[in-house]
């Protein structure tokens, strides 16, 4: 490891940033570096290629899931802990099957945020205790979620609607074309079994996706 470690905090709240900033300098030799959003976090990422990431999940813009998906493309090794306010299984399964290498909820980010930096920073792999059970939870009941059958880009595209963007706008955010877009909201409708997307808006809010 480096005499200097460098972790990047990419949160939209400045006092969750905050928080972790002073969590995480109770480490020896540390260095944080904060963005607010997706790209300006994934801009520090390729300006600076830190130790560690802590990335959350909802972010405006680009959201967490793409974020990962950008940084993992760019770099296979990077380390990358997953932040979430979500407690829902789906959302730790599909960061970990992006590649994160650890999800926390901000739930319990007070008393575990240092171990789980520890953790992911020395090559192991980190669940909050609570996501853990769930997590297992859901691995036995496979598909019992409504959102379980959905890909990281259909729960990104869903949320990026839940924040009610257009379908042209989802587009230019996630740097796809309309008919993608088009294509993964036919599938999601189909995975949900809703058929309009009004209907759709209303489920990721009720379901927490939108910020």
């Amino acid at each position: 490891m480096k005499q200097t470690t460098t972790i990047l905090v990419v949160d939209d709240h400045p006092i969750v940033r905050a928080g972790c900033r002073q969590l995480i300098m109770q480490l020896p030799s540390v260095k944080v570096i904060e963005a607010e959003t997706g790209e300006e976090g994934y801009r520090l990422f390729q300006e600076t290629y830190p130790d560690m990431v802590l990335l959350d999940i909802t972010l405006p813009g680009i959201g967490g899931l793409e974020v990962l998906r950008r940084i993992r493309a760019n770099r296979e090794n990077a380390k990358v802990l997953m932040f979430s306010m979500h407690e829902d299984p789906v959302f730790a399964s599909r960061a970990m099957q992006g590649g994160a290498r650890g999800y926390i909820t901000k739930n319990n980010a007070a008393d575990h945020l240092v171990e789980a930096v520890e953790d992911v920073l020395a090559g192991k792999t980190y669940l909050s205790p609570d996501v853990a059970q769930q997590l297992a939870m859901l691995n036995i009941g496979a598909g019992t979620s409504a959102l379980s059958d959905l890909s990281r880009r259909e729960l990104e595209i869903l949320r990026l609607l839940g924040e009610g963007k257009s379908m042209t706008e989802i587009s230019g955010v996630l740097g796809i074309s309309y008919k993608t877009v088009a294509n993964n909201l036919t599938q999601i409708k189909s995975k949900l079994a809703i058929s309009k997307t009004a209907e759709l808006m209303r489920f990721a809010i009720s379901h927490g996706l939108s910020s």
